[in-house]
């Protein structure tokens, strides 16, 4: 009788919190503001929350911890739940080292996002490989252009470049994104950054047609309340 109790007990358990999950993930998508208004989306992030990413390429996932670098955090989770990781580029992906993207291909909401950089965060984690940070043009300038490192990249910590998630699955399609193009002009053949902020996706799919894109982001699970939260 009392593994019979213990089983129902479990099983509601995960019942509510499955609840609770399915609460979170629904009220995240109906209260978002839309993506081209960067003041709206200042939400604090939840201590710990997974995205997948459906992509060209395929899915991955990664798992973000807001202690790492919460003002970073704050402002990924805020994008991915307005929905602005759509039809995105991985414009600029140099193998061996790192895949960028984050440009939105609408020129008119890149110009909005552009002047709205967040302030930097102590580097608390290693630019490992598997690690997702945001680029930066100098201190103080994090906007929406992030990357997931390809390898070991810890001599860029020293650099400002704070780590803020990790991919925990899917790294095997984060390797296939393609990469023939390179470093971007002036100094390779692949895009040009500034083209891409002012033409978008027009540019990027008629001059570079083989780039791989980000379909749809999706928060997957935040940290939910302990157990006796739950039921009491």
């Amino acid at each position: 009788m009392k593994s019979i109790n213990l089983l129902c007990a479990l099983v509601f358990f995960a019942a509510v919190t499955l609840a609770q999950a399915d609460d979170t993930n629904r009220a995240i998508s109906m209260t978002a503001p839309a993506f081209a208004d960067p003041a709206k989306l200042t939400e604090k992030a939840p201590e710990t929350f997974k995205v997948q990413f459906d992509t060209t390429k395929g899915k991955f996932t990664i798992e973000v911890t807001r202690s790492l670098s919460p003002n970073g955090a704050d402002r990924f989770y805020n994008l991915v739940r307005s929905g602005y990781f759509k039809d995105i580029a991985f414009f600029r992906v140099i193998p061996g080292f790192m895949c960028q993207f984050g440009i939105h291909g609408d020129p008119n909401v890149s110009a909005k996002w552009r002047e709205a950089a967040i302030a930097d965060d102590p580097v608390k984690g290693s630019n490992t490989r598997g690690t997702i940070t945001f680029a930066t043009a100098g201190p103080n300038t994090r906007t929406t252009q992030l990357f997931i490192n390809f390898a070991d990249n810890s001599n860029l910590d020293g650099m400002g470049f704070s780590p803020f998630g990790k991919v925990v699955e899917g790294m095997d399609v984060v390797d296939k994104i393609n990469g023939e193009y390179g470093e971007g002009a002036p100094g390779g053949s692949g895009p040009g950054q500034g083209r891409v902020q002012m033409e978008g996706n027009s540019y990027l799919k008629k001059d570079f047609p083989n780039l791989d894109y980000i379909k749809s982001a999706t928060i997957l699970s935040v940290e939910l309340p302990a157990k006796n939260d739950l039921i009491r």
